[in-house]
């Protein structure tokens, strides 16, 4: 989307009017003959809690790094979820044709701050105003930047040798010798790409660009198809799903209600982990034990859909929804399959949330209900009031919800602040103890049941927090909800 200078997968009112994503998106295109299904998922600090989630969802990551800003902090929280589940991931640098950081510091910061071993297989020549170009050390050619992404793509130079003089010739003699220098550097300092260790998550290799030119994602893209790896087996609570198994299984791992703001519909997106995925065949909704059909499922460009009658391991496909599904569900052809890992973390941000026109009570609850059910965000109902608490990762997301309850629901809400400092899932060792009892009725008005009605402690400080966790050593409290 050149003239707007929006991203195509940015289709929210929202999105567009700020110009950021703040839900994950959902795109498909063919790409050298491979299919390649992108999420894509919001990098600033205000993206919403279905970020997270995701991540179980993909079998891959492209992190996107830009170069002015280095590495930010919800990049940091993102990447450390893609290390603990061993997710392989592939760093881009974006926006070379802006000035920046240096290329040897982002790659520093991003082996210090996110914890990686990086190997870049592309490096920029200059930066900003004299940015040249990229040197594409995985294919070893050229590609220069002429700032037409029309033109570009066709610019390949192939270079074997580095002391060919013709590099003087078309890129200058100093371009041409701090070139020389960095690749030598690299070739010193980074470990040569090992394909298990991406696969394993050891290893992450390093591209430079700029997206919105289009120039030096078909690097990135070429080697993604190369060594990204298909479709992977998954755990369920039962047993290890393999891929290539003939029978259909699949999990929703996001919802999202009124994508088109002229009809009122909800989709659930559920990404197929094995066998096909057939139109009207029916399938089993593990967790109610019902048969379902579906008529029309619907493969992505962003807000663009259309039917289809057949989807394959790795696919993400939209089922209309009237309200069966809830994030985490299991389809199966029969079998009684749960797949693991749709946890929620302790929300970063804590408001009340009150109806501020009490004509309009029914759609703001329903509006709430189905908002947290997309994990825009979560809600915790306090034990001691009933008073309801909104939870969220980014603040930007009390906006979305404000504005999605009046343009979607047509009900207005107001917010005060609730001072928390962590929100912790209860475990008791023995739910009858009677430190357990004692915990409840000391601790009564820091607690809340969340949409599961699991019971949560708001803890108001660290110390607070400390204190707790050393007076009630039989409670466990914990910052994810699955803890089991």
């Amino acid at each position: 989307n050149k003239i707007k200078k929006s991203a195509t997968s940015d289709f929210m009112e929202i999105e567009r009017q700020r110009g950021i994503s703040v839900a994950t998106s959902v795109l498909a295109f063919i790409y050298k003959d491979k299919k390649i299904n992108i999420l894509d998922t919001p990098g600033h600090k205000d993206f919403a809690e279905d970020t997270f989630r995701t991540l179980t969802a993909v079998d891959s990551v492209i992190v996107v790094i830009d170069v002015a800003k280095g590495v930010e902090e919800q990049t940091e929280k993102l990447v450390a979820v893609c290390r603990m589940r061993k997710i392989p991931m592939i760093v881009f640098i974006n926006k070379m044709d802006r000035e920046g950081k240096d290329a040897f510091d982002l790659l520093d910061e991003v082996e210090q701050k996110l914890g990686l071993t990086v190997t870049p297989l592309s490096f920029p020549i200059g930066m900003g105003y004299d940015f040249k170009g990229i040197y594409n050390i995985y294919e070893k050619n050229i590609n220069l930047f002429s700032g037409d992404s029309k033109k570009n793509i066709e610019d390949t130079i192939a270079f074997d040798d580095l002391s060919n003089p013709e590099l003087e010739k078309i890129i200058g003699t100093q371009a041409a010798d701090d070139l020389r220098e960095n690749l030598d550097l690299i070739e010193g300092v980074y470990p040569n790409f090992d394909m298990e260790s991406y696969l394993e998550g050891n290893l992450q290799p390093v591209f430079f660009g700029s997206a919105l030119n289009n120039f030096g994602v078909r690097e990135l893209l070429d080697c993604f198809v190369d060594i990204a790896p298909t479709p992977r087996d998954k755990m369920a609570e039962e047993r290890l799903v393999k891929a290539a198994e003939p029978k259909m299984t699949g999990f929703v791992f996001k919802i999202h209600a009124n994508m088109d703001p002229k009809h009122r519909d909800r989709l659930a997106f559920v990404k197929i982990v094995s066998g096909t995925f057939e139109r009207n065949k029916p399938y089993l909704h593990v967790r109610n034990g019902k048969k379902l059909k579906f008529s029309s499922p619907n493969a992505f460009f962003a807000e663009k859909k259309e039917i289809v009658d057949i989807s394959y391991p790795g696919d993400i496909v939209g089922l209309h929804d009237t309200g069966n599904f809830k994030i985490g569900d299991t389809l199966t052809e029969g079998e009684l399959l749960n797949y693991k890992g749709i946890p929620s973390f302790s929300p970063e941000h804590f408001r009340y949330i009150n109806n501020a026109d009490p004509m309009k009570a029914k759609q703001l609850f329903k509006g709430i209900d189905q908002l947290m059910d997309e994990g825009v965000a979560q809600l915790f109902t306090l034990e001691l009031n009933g008073r309801k608490v909104i939870g969220t990762v980014g603040a930007l997301q009390y906006e979305v919800i404000q504005y999605r309850l009046e343009h979607e629901y047509g009900a207005k809400c107001t917010y005060e602040n609730f001072p928390v400092h962590k929100a912790c899932w209860v475990e008791p060792e023995d739910p009858k103890s009677e430190e357990f009892k004692e915990f409840k009725r000391v601790k009564q008005k820091f607690l809340a049941k969340d949409k599961s009605n699991q019971l949560v402690f708001l803890a108001d400080s660290q110390f607070s927090l400390q204190l707790t966790q050393q007076k009630y050593p039989t409670v466990k409290l914990h910052f994810t909800s699955e803890y089991s």
